[in-house]
């Protein structure tokens, strides 16, 4: 892990291109900087004026101060920049801030000014952070690395921001500060030429200051990288992460798993499975980041939430999102109900949500009795302010003082009336927040983050993986590295050696053979075209099913040779019941993914479906139903069989070490997979490839 602390708690900062023009980037960013406490050198190589504190060049800076610059901060145009660096890194700057634009995101030009900074940051050792962001602050350092004047406002904290783009950092920041939240760390990455989100992320290990990491997420290069930094950060602090991209649409891939397994999609997955909690914009990331960075829940895996609330409305509004988040809101024990009794009327709700009615003066008595029940391990609870009857700012945290569950508030009221006592409530480390459903995400981040603690505990390390036993042992080489091309009953043979059940089977050749096997095999069966170029066969009509005689199977052979077969698999016909896709691709960043939905048709159309990263283990994979909206529909719904996850598991883990034990393989997929009374039948199976 290299050292990132030049660049972000330098002893000195060189501005190099700094200008007497106020409106230039040169000046503003001399001006943002004066409020630093270390050395700060001002360079202009093309009109040095010594006696008004601007320098020929770094090592001149350095040497009229009488200190090391650490960092520089590079206001030239892009042509310019690769230069700069090695003029700094000879005076013995390690880290550089390029604020400029024109690189790669202006065309070829730009690229190869790119190409020449890096290649100048390679040479010299030097981190380099940009080009193309507006920079990054660090409040408690009083080190403003910006060009917008405002930055230097923001109040210090325990949030650490990591955005890909430096507008997103600021505007984070600006949202975490009106929220009455501080920043430990603010960093705008911009191109990402050197210095990473997963380089910064690895720095803030080690940076006490900070208690959570909010991550804005565009795009990744090295999506393994940003996994394990992802884990190894999630041990210490909570990540919550926005992943941007939702509606991007990915080429259409040979196999189906390929089109449902975006780059945003897979993004979001491989970040949940590394341990981060999933936002959907920056409001949630905001209140997400509120709770966690006051408190942390033990690992669990179903934290309990208990609710107060002072109005019922806003608990019935408060209670509907904590369920649509997926957060259990149990029952309480008959002795806290009891003791709840003694301190509210009997016209109120009691049971959880406990109804009070108003705020009066036993609400923190209350507060107080529903955290201490042995199935709550969170409040949550909301109020309108009312002054008169309590001082919720003082009575909340009084109410939570030595106890391990924390409590999360919601206020309504006048808006700075809530502002004032939210801002007193965060410095009193309580997280607060002015409505129902912001309560509710902030909740629920608190709950998802102890849920993924709680599943590390079985989660399979990044890049590791057993051997799938796709060889039939230890003998010799695989046929799944030498073989080029799979039609259906090879590709069923080789998922059978994973585990996978299939149907009794004959490829033929000939339509002796095919009557032969359906002699051998018995009606109904399944009579479809078989030659590994063709992947999809109910696009081209290249299967007939429920052929019982001998006379519908020459009917069936005809329309399979009209439709160009010159071999056939016949098949007996699986039982009813529901059906699954589930595959797995090699991912260009994230390398193997597994993916689960519910039926090839349905997933595509819906996009319900839920991807891991292999190695998965049987744990991980066991809860990706969860991810589903119609994961009923494998309960037993309505009569139809109930999935054994223990046996998918296994199967979908085995999918994803097959991929990794396997370099040459590119996709493999079966769909559908039929839930049956009799546990899990592969009906069809495509295996490509990387070459294909």
């Amino acid at each position: 892990m290299s050292d990132l602390r030049p660049l972000f708690s330098p002893r000195g900062v060189a501005v190099v291109g700094a200008s007497r023009s106020g409106a230039k980037l040169g000046a503003v960013m001399a001006r943002s900087l004066r409020s630093f406490d270390g050395a700060l050198g001002l360079v202009n190589s093309r009109n040095p004026d010594p006696g008004a504190g601007l320098h020929a060049s770094v090592a001149a800076a350095s040497q009229a101060l009488g200190a090391p610059l650490d960092l520089a901060v590079l206001c030239v145009p892009a042509a310019a920049c690769a230069s700069a660096v090695e003029d700094a890194a000879a005076a013995g700057t390690r880290a550089a801030l390029v604020c400029a634009g024109g690189f790669a995101e202006s065309g070829a030009d730009g690229a190869a000014h790119q190409a020449a900074l890096l290649a100048a940051a390679r040479r010299t050792g030097v981190r380099l952070l940009g080009p193309n962001t507006s920079g990054f602050f660090s409040p408690a350092h009083k080190l403003t690395a910006s060009f917008v004047p405002a930055a230097g406002d923001v109040p210090a904290g325990g949030v650490a921001v990591v955005a890909a783009s430096g507008g997103i950092n600021h505007a984070l920041s600006f949202l975490l500060a009106d929220a009455g939240l501080g920043v430990s760390l603010a960093v705008g990455l911009g191109n990402a030429t050197d210095v990473t989100a997963a380089d910064v992320l690895d720095h803030l290990r080690g940076d006490d200051a900070t208690r959570v990491v909010a991550l804005h997420v565009e795009s990744v290069a090295d999506g393994r990288r940003l996994v394990e930094s992802v884990r190894a950060l999630t041990e210490r602090v909570p990540v919550v992460a926005l992943v941007v991209g939702r509606n991007d649409v990915a080429e259409f891939a040979q196999s189906h798993t390929g089109a449902l397994a975006t780059s945003w999609r897979t993004t979001r997955a491989a970040l949940r499975q590394a341990g981060a909690v999933l936002v959907d914009d920056e409001q949630q990331l905001v209140d997400a980041v509120a709770a966690l960075s006051h408190a942390r829940l033990a690992p669990a895996a179903d934290p309990g939430v208990g609710i107060v609330t002072a109005q019922a409305g806003p608990g019935l509004l408060l209670m509907d999102s904590l369920r649509g988040h997926g957060v259990a809101v149990p029952g309480l024990s008959d002795g806290t109900v009891a003791r709840i009794g003694e301190l509210l009327p009997p016209l109120t709700y009691q049971r959880n949500p406990v109804d009070t009615g108003r705020p009066s003066e036993t609400f923190g008595a209350v507060l107080e009795a529903v955290a201490a029940d042995p199935r709550v391990d969170a409040v949550a609870t909301y109020a309108l302010t009312e002054p008169d009857s309590i001082d919720l700012a003082a009575t909340v945290p009084a109410a939570s003082a030595g106890s391990a569950v924390p409590t999360l508030v919601g206020l309504g009221g006048a808006p700075e009336e809530v502002r004032q006592i939210r801002r007193r409530l965060h410095a009193a480390g309580v997280p607060a927040y002015g409505a129902p459903t912001s309560l509710a995400t902030g909740v629920a981040a608190l709950v998802e983050d102890a849920r993924r603690q709680h599943a590390r505990r079985d989660a399979a390390p990044v890049g590791g993986g057993g051997a799938a036993q796709a060889d039939g042992g230890e003998d010799g080489p695989s046929p799944v590295v030498t073989r080029s091309a799979w039609d259906e009953d090879e590709a069923k043979a080789l998922v059978e050696r994973l585990g996978f059940r299939t149907m009794p089977r004959r490829a033929c050749a000939t339509d002796a053979e095919a009557h032969a096997a359906l002699d051998a095999i018995g009606g109904p069966v399944a009579v479809k075209l078989l030659d590994a170029a063709v992947l999809h066969k109910t696009e081209i009509g290249g299967v007939r099913l429920g052929v019982r005689t001998h006379d519908e199977l020459d009917e069936a052979l005809t329309a399979l040779r009209a439709a160009g077969a010159d071999r056939v698999l016949v098949e007996r016909m699986a039982p009813s019941g529901v059906d699954l896709i589930v595959g797995a691709r090699r991912d260009p960043v994230f390398g193997p993914v597994v993916l689960l939905g519910l039926g090839g048709t349905v997933a595509e159309a819906l996009q319900d479906v839920s991807l891991r990263v292999a190695p998965l283990s049987p744990a991980e994979a066991a809860t990706m139903p969860d991810d589903l909206a119609g994961r009923a529909l494998l309960e037993g719904f309505r009569g139809s069989p109930t999935l054994d996850r223990s046996e998918l598991a296994g199967l979908l883990s085995a999918l994803g070490t097959l991929l990794l034990d396997h370099p040459h393989l590119g996709d493999v997929e079966i769909n559908p997979l039929r839930v049956t009374a009799d546990g899990l039948v592969a009906l069809d199976a495509v295996v490509t490839t990387k070459e294909s």
